[in-house]
């Protein structure tokens, strides 16, 4: 799975763990192995903008996810694009917003760049919490890979 991660946000976070988090996710989601995603950290200012921008909506946000529109790629001669490698578009995180958001919930900003994370994963892959039902099936699976992950650590 390749994933790329750019801390543009001047605050010092674990990209690893950050990387770790998200490959779970979408190892355990049964994501193509060749998958690529970008995960981009980012300040204040700018996820403001980028909020304003594609969600319509004012101040910054704490996560915000871009799908690869799959029917853009370009396929050369006799390809199909079956079974290629998945774009599966861009999670962008803000530390700052997410730090004042973990203060509230009583646990780090580590925990809240996790499960930020694993959401703006699910996200890409298509899960939403518009509606009532949607969202306690993608809370439910979102705490599920949070859980396996933090398992899976204190296992290692």
């Amino acid at each position: 799975m390749s994933i790329e991660i750019a801390n543009e946000s001047g605050v010092e976070v674990d990209t690893d763990a950050i990387l770790a988090v998200a490959r779970h996710a979408l190892d355990e989601m049964g994501v193509n192995p060749l998958a690529e995603l970008s995960i981009l950290l980012v300040d204040i200012d700018y996820m403001a903008e980028l909020n304003h921008r594609w969600m319509g909506s004012d101040g910054p946000t704490d996560v915000l996810a871009f799908p690869m529109d799959e029917g853009s790629v370009d396929h050369g001669p006799g390809e199909s694009g079956a079974g290629e490698p998945a774009l599966l578009g861009d999670i962008v995180l803000a530390p700052e917003v997410a730090a004042k958001q973990a203060a509230a919930a009583g646990h780090t900003p580590a925990d809240e760049l996790h499960l930020l994370t694993v959401h703006g994963a699910l996200h890409l892959l298509g899960y939403d919490h518009a509606e009532p039902e949607e969202e306690r099936e993608m809370f439910a699976l979102q705490a599920k890979l949070l859980q396996s992950w933090r398992a899976g650590r204190k296992a290692g």
